[in-house]
Formats: C-alpha cells, structure tokens, sequence
C-alpha cells in the first residue's frame, strides 16, 4: 500500500512536533510505501535538514508556512496596477477569475466572522456557515489548481476589504465588529499562511493523486492536502491528533501577538476547518481521551474515532524498571521542560509542607527551561523561592549547607540520562496546570515509579489506579499525597508495579503499530478493487471462487458510492479494469505553481515489494508510471527531539 503521510513543522526535519512518532510509525510499517508532504514552520528548521529516512520512503515533497523576513512571497507574472489591486501582485486574474476570487473569499469571510449567535454551532456542521466555509474552501482550492497559486491574492487589499466588509455585517459579534483595518491587515497574512497548501503543485496524478491512503499527522494546515486529495482523486483521509489546534490557539491566546478581533477570527477559522477536516475523514484518531472530547467538541463524529494512545520506547526505561533497587526513599524528582504551565511554584510550597512533616525530604527538579524569554525567567522566580523557602542546611559550624532541593540538568555525570533522572527518587511529581500527554508520567511509570499527579489533561486516563491524583493549583493536598507515599514503602512499591504493567500494555511503539496496521487495512477494504481479468480463466471463462463470498454481502462497502471527481485506481491496480458502468474521468489540468518536489535521503536497503491488494475507490482507468526522483546521499543531521505527542 502506498502511503501519504502529511506533516505540518516535523517529521522528516531533525526538530518538531511529533518528528519521534512519524519516525517510528514510518519504520514499524516496512511492508507500506510511504510518501511524505512536509510543511516547515521556519528557516531554521530546514537549515537542520532531516532524519535518515529508510529504504520505503519513496519519495519527499516539502513546502514552507514560514514568511520571509522582507514579509513577501515571490511571484511570477505581471505586476501591473490592476494585478497589485486584486492579487497583491504576482498572478494577474482576467475579469471572470476576480469574481470567482472575491465569491468565495466572500463565502469564507461571512463563515468565519459568524458568531454562535447567528445560529449552530459552527463546529457541528450545521447551518448556512458550514456551507459557505467549504464553498469558499474548496472554491479557492479548485481557482488556485487552476491559476497556480493564492498566496498573494489572499494578502491582497480585495481580501482586506471583503473581511472588513464581512466583520461589519449583521449578526457578527462585537469583538470582530470591533475590528480595525489593521487587525483585517494581520488576519489577512494569517489566513494566506494557513491556506497556503492550497496554492500547492501536489494535487495531480504523479503526487497525492497516486497514493492509496492520505495520513495527516494532525489537524489545520496540515490536513489539507488530505482534503484536497479525497476531493479530487477520492484518496481515503485518516487524520490522526495528539493535540487538537483550536485548544492549542486557545492556549496560546495570551502570549500572542494580535488582538482580541484578531484572535476571535481565528478560533472561528480552526473551529470550521476542524468541523470541516472531521466531516471528511474516513477515521479520526485521538492520542487520548482528552484529545478525543475536544475532537467531539468540534464536530466529530464518536463512530468515526478511535483512541490510539502514542507510542513510547520502553527498553530505555527497563534497566530501570526491572531493577529491585526503589530509588531514594525520601527523595521527589520532577522531570520536564521549566515553564510557568508546569506550576513549580506550587510544587516549591509544597515541598515546605513535607519538609515539616519529614525533615529528611529532598526534591530533585531535572530539566532545562522551555524556548522564549518568559521560561527562563520562570526559573530564576523558582530558584529564588527555593532559597528563601530551603536555606543551606550545614550539619556542623564548619560544614558546607546543602539545599534540600536541587535544580539539575539531565546529560551530568551524575544523571546522564532520563532514566537516571527517574531512578534517583522513589515519588515522582507532576504539578502541572495545563497538560495534554503526560509523557514524562508514561516515562516514570516505565521505571516502576509511583506518581502523585494533579487531575488536568489526560492525567487520569493515564495512571489509571496506579497513581495519586490531587487538584490542581493545592499545594496542601500535593503534600498530603506525597507524605502519605513517602511514609509507605510497601505502597509505593505496589503502585510502581501496576503502573509499570499498565505503561507495557498501553503505552508501547508496539500496541501503536498494530493499531495503525490494523486502521490501514480497515480503510482499504472498504473500497477493493475487482479485477475482471482475474476472474477468467484463458479461454474466457469464469473461475471457480474467483469472486470472494464478501463481494455479495451487503454493507456500506458494498454500496454504490457516486465517483469522485478525478478519481483513479491505486497505485498497485494500475492494471485493473475499470468496473462496468463507471463514468471515466476528465484529465486533470497541470498546476504552474508551488514548491518543487526532492528526493528523500535514503538507507541503503534493497526495494520492497507492493503492499496489500487494496483500494479506496473503484478504478475508472489505470494510472500512469509515478515517476521517482535520483537518489542522493545523505547529509542531514539526526538528532534528539522533545515529544511523541
């Protein structure tokens, strides 16, 4: 089978977002040929390079969502008066073109502006919103494959005009009536960045119109290609989110740089095109529970969704885990990035409650602070407190003082690793206010450490019973639980054991692999492929048992499904015949622009074979020869990267 897998800032770049897990999911799946369409989110980011990518990736096209320094976007064609009025430059659009353009960046702009007020939900995918969105969506997406490309029309000062327009009407909410030409202005380059995969050249029969399945690694810009793909080839989306982008752009809101009107237009924008991105998905997958409400919350359907929990390398963690020896048994080690989110501030008073109750208590904080100015300010905050809250203890008058909490970085001679970090103490400590995964809880719960957490994110779903979960923002009842633990050993070792079992069962590169082959093969055969040359013998007649007793059973696969515009067979169908009855496709038209495709850095290995005899849609005519760039030696750096999920 021949997968596009769709990225969005990771994966196949050293550093991002999710880089660990497409990299194992890529890897795990051999038997599959992988196709991979990569957003970058900066400069820096593909001044990295990528991964060594094994022998099945094929093939390697990436595009940036980055904006120069100067804030322009290159572009070909005429920059006449006319062409910089209606398209900011660039691409110069004939009279019939301008009113498309303005027709459905219209649609779009009166979808996004309106407010629950004005009627449904606008991410359950009801009402007259719904409908303008994706007419505007899929509008913009059909003029920008024909006109190559959107990325300077949609900055231009005819978008500008149609949003304020669009904001001032009846039935918007006061903060986007509130708006101003400026705040139209930031909108403006904000949308072009996220709808610029629609100016994209992938969108033909060499690129995602011959892959068989498409597999977006998350939500918004890239998602997609995903879309376009099932609407112009009828490729089958799977859309998989460890984190669902509107809960992210709500999280992020303060430290934003736009305003109230600004951030408004946004939340409204990634609630539609999620509702959107779920309306089309075959299959959505969440990395939890916690994800999977949220997905719920912006329109998905609980039939199309599975939780698929990701997957985490347990063998660092097992000299730990399988080791007798409970680590420090009146020490507490927190693990993670410093950040204001992470709550150490809370964790430093409690820690001086159980310094009352156990005096021979110590607190081990191992990690370093996240990215910006503001967590490394937070640090200098928590070292200052706990010089106040612990001084240096010293046994004698001529004696050193030692602090009973110690901040500490992972990769020293004491602690070179994470699963040193986790084995220096017997209770592990999670004191955060805003959590998704709590990957480093799965990472304690590997070494057979017991936790005491507070009840935010996924926590709950994963510790299960094997943990002590308290409110967050307590510290009284952060230090109750954690007295209570370190007073019991015999506790402390049975919790450790059954979170230790729970991580091996759920939380696995394994368990996650076997879900997605299992997903993989799901979706193909509900759309496979008959060959009528199969079913005959070479004399014309018909086989015995050629035909599967399936084909006669009545299901949703079996049902007859209008074909998609564009549709096609499968890579490996290419010599099917197309069914009796189906309507032949027209040709596609080429797309002039986008970023040009390269060819993956590639393991020496020897080729594998075609996967499993599957398709999403009956195959109206075969396909050409995909073509395959040269090979090239790699020169890309592989480095660590923070997150599976």
């Amino acid at each position: 089978m021949r997968i596009g897998l769709l990225t969005d800032g990771g994966y196949p770049y050293a550093t991002g977002e999710s880089r660990l897990w497409c990299d194992r999911l890529v890897r795990g799946l051999p038997q599959h040929e992988f196709d991979l369409f990569a957003l970058s989110r900066s400069a820096h980011q593909e001044d990295q390079g990528w991964v060594r990518l094994p022998h099945h990736v094929s093939r390697v096209r990436t595009a940036p969502l980055w904006t120069p320094e100067d804030g322009t976007l290159r572009g070909s064609g005429e920059r006449g008066l006319l062409a910089r009025l209606v398209t900011g430059g660039g691409v110069s659009f004939g009279r019939r073109d301008r009113m498309r353009f303005a027709a459905h960046v219209k649609a779009l702009a009166t979808a996004i502006c309106a407010t629950e007020d004005a009627g449904p939900d606008p991410a359950a995918g009801e009402g007259p919103g719904a409908e303008l969105f994706t007419e505007g969506l899929y509008g913009l997406a059909e003029l920008a494959r024909e006109r190559g490309g959107l990325h300077l029309a949609l900055r231009s000062e005819t978008t500008v005009r149609i949003l304020e327009a669009a904001s001032r009407a009846r039935g918007t909410g006061r903060t986007v009536q509130s708006a101003t030409v400026v705040d139209h202005l930031a909108f403006a380059a904000e949308l072009e960045r996220v709808l610029r995969p629609l100016s994209l050249d992938w969108y033909d029969q060499e690129s995602l119109g011959a892959v068989d399945l498409c597999h977006a690694a998350s939500g918004g810009a890239a998602a997609l290609p995903g879309l376009l793909a099932k609407r112009f080839f009828g490729v089958p989306l799977l859309v998989t989110e460890h984190g669902v982008q509107l809960r992210t752009h709500y999280l992020s809101a303060p430290d934003a740089p736009f305003g109230a009107p600004v951030r408004a237009l946004l939340a409204n924008f990634h609630a539609q095109l999620a509702a959107e991105v779920y309306r089309q998905a075959a299959i959505v997958t969440a990395g939890n529970t916690h994800v999977r409400r949220w997905q719920q919350r912006c329109g998905a359907d609980p039939a199309q969704q599975r939780t698929v929990y990701p997957g985490m390398a347990a063998e660092r963690f097992s000299p730990v885990g399988e080791d007798d020896d409970a680590g420090g048994p009146d020490t507490l080690v927190w693990v993670g990035r410093i950040e204001p989110a992470k709550d150490l501030i809370a964790l430093l008073h409690a820690f001086a409650e159980v310094r009352r109750a156990e005096p021979d208590a110590r607190l081990r904080i191992f990690g370093a602070p996240a990215e910006g100015g503001e967590a490394t300010t937070y640090l200098a905050h928590c070292r200052a407190l706990a010089a106040q809250l612990f001084p240096d203890e010293a046994t004698g008058a001529h004696a050193e003082g030692v602090s009973p909490v110690t901040f500490e970085e992972i990769g020293g001679p004491e602690v070179p690793d994470l699963a040193e970090a986790y084995a220096a103490g017997g209770v592990i400590v999670l004191s955060s206010v805003v959590e998704g995964f709590p990957i480093s809880l799965v990472e304690s719960m590997f070494c057979g450490r017991a936790t005491v957490s507070t009840d935010v994110g996924a926590v709950v779903e994963v510790i299960g019973g094997t943990g002590l979960v308290v409110p967050p923002r307590n510290p009284r009842a952060l230090a109750d639980a954690c007295i209570a633990l370190l007073r019991d050993p015999e506790r402390r070792a049975r919790l450790g054991a059954a979170a230790r079992a729970r991580a091996l069962e759920l939380f696995t590169v394994e368990q996650n692999l076997a879900a997605f082959r299992g997903i993989y093969l799901e979706l193909i055969s509900h759309a496979p492929v008959r060959r009528e040359a199969d079913a005959v013998d070479a004399d014309g007649e018909p086989l015995l048992f050629a035909t599967p007793a399936e084909a006669r059973l009545l299901g949703h696969w079996t049902q007859p499904q209008p074909p998609a515009t564009g549709a096609r067979a499968p890579s490996w169908a290419a010599g099917a015949e197309p069914e009796e009855g189906a309507e032949c496709a027209g040709e596609l038209e080429q797309v002039a622009a986008g970023q040009p495709g390269c060819s993956p850095q590639r393991e020496p290995a020897p080729g594998t074979g075609p996967g499993p005899a599957r398709s999403p849609a009956p195959a109206p005519e075969p396909v050409a020869a995909r073509r395959s760039g040269p090979v090239r030696e790699p020169a890309c750096v592989c480095g660590p990267g923070d997150g599976d999920a």
